[in-house]
């Protein structure tokens, strides 16, 4: 087996998913999000754009992985997993109007007893469909279905050790990846070009520390489409007085560490000047408020404090569960930096806290990828936070 965990660090993962599975009433669990199955089995392969699943059984200390045949040599060398717990389906049922690999699922589970009895599902995981689960229902109409879309990714919500130790390095490589892009952007430069240059920053890793392929590409729009999220590199060239916003993520055998600020190609204005003081003051007030038994709603707070007390506001969420992903998120969709969210923090917990004013005539992002200790926080990704700029240009241009 590859990876960076013990067994028996596995075997704990799957004792505290039985448990909550006991408490839910489940006698197995049925895991289709990749970062699920990578958590539980050590499955790492790009092959979620076809059904595959790990189960989990309450009486089995160890998990089942089902997926395509050309896939199982992959899952023999990534998991943990005895040849006996790896199952394929017939290749001929991909993409088959006749049938439908959830036909061995359903096989496996007549073999188990289980057939009739209570089954987890996770109906909200991005690569488990509706032609799934009505295959499910009618191959087994006796079972009783039972929602269990974040079960698996409650449990993951505190780190082990030797996954902080993968998040600090991923936040290492993410450091390397700003650096690169405050390097290579500047006037005359094509974004596409300087997309490329931070892509392989993140795949090159730094010294002895390769990097993985990150979950989301990198996000760096620029002038007025800082104003959106989410908004990746065209095919423009950068100039003077360019604002960029930059939001990237080291990545290490899966798990993340993003990390997001803005550069200014010149002098910045006063007025935006002004708004990234008053970013970084709320970001530094919601840091400090990151502490065990705080709960998430009271980061949120401190940080739209400081934006209420100079006339600003932020609609959407300051923050996110963050830790292994694949596409099309680094998000674990659990516990969100908002008012309403009263998860309290535990040592261990780890977030995407992200700072982002997207407004007109432009935005501005500063984030940090930071993890709850034993007494307040640990900010994982390091670089400086003040608005970045360049003014002297290798080309000539005048700022």
């Amino acid at each position: 087996m590859e990876g960076p965990f013990n067994i028996a660090e596995y075997r704990e993962r799957i004792q505290q998913v039985q448990q909550r599975m006991d408490r839910a009433g489940m006698e197995a669990l049925l895991v289709a999000d990749p970062a699920n199955m990578n958590y539980l089995a050590g499955y790492d392969g790009w092959s979620f754009y076809v059904p595959q699943m790990v189960i989990v059984v309450e009486s089995d200390p160890e998990p089942y992985w089902i997926g395509r045949p050309q896939d199982a040599n992959g899952a023999r060398l990534t998991t943990w997993l005895s040849s006996d717990h790896i199952r394929s389906y017939p290749e001929a049922y991909i993409q088959s109007a006749d049938h439908h690999p959830m036909e061995v699922v359903a096989t496996l589970l007549r073999e188990l007893r289980l057939d009739r009895r209570p089954i987890g599902l996770e109906l909200d995981a991005y690569y488990f469909t509706a032609a799934a689960y009505l295959a499910l229902q009618r191959l087994l109409p006796a079972a009783a279905w039972r929602d269990a879309s974040l079960l698996v990714n409650w449990v993951r919500s505190v780190k082990s050790p030797a996954e902080l130790t993968l998040m600090r390095e991923a936040a290492a490589i993410a450091q390397y990846a700003m650096e690169t892009a405050l390097a290579v952007i500047e006037p005359g430069v094509q974004e596409a070009d300087a997309a490329a240059q931070i892509f392989r920053a993140e795949i090159e890793g730094v010294e002895g520390l390769p990097g993985d392929y990150p979950a989301i590409v990198p996000l760096m729009p620029s002038m007025e489409r800082t104003t959106a999220s989410h908004l990746t590199w065209v095919d423009r060239i950068y100039q003077v007085g360019d604002v960029v916003n930059l939001e990237l993520a080291g990545c290490r055998h899966r798990y993340h560490a993003p990390l997001a600020r803005t550069l200014y190609l010149g002098t910045p204005p006063d007025d935006y000047r002004r708004l990234a003081d008053i970013v970084l003051t709320g970001v530094d007030a919601a840091l400090q408020a990151v502490r065990p038994g705080a709960v998430c709603e009271e980061v949120e707070a401190a940080w739209r404090r400081c934006l209420a007390a100079s006339g600003y506001e932020k609609a959407s969420r300051l923050g996110y569960a963050v830790g292994i992903g694949y596409p099309p998120d680094w998000g674990e969709h659990t516990m969100s930096l908002r008012a309403g969210d009263r998860t309290l923090l535990r040592p261990g917990m780890t977030f995407h806290l992200i700072a982002g004013m997207w407004i007109e005539p432009r935005g501005l992002e500063i984030s940090e990828t930071v993890a709850v200790t034993e007494t307040g926080v640990e900010v994982l990704t390091h670089f400086t936070r003040d608005l970045l700029t360049k003014t002297d240009f290798p080309t000539g241009r005048s700022a």
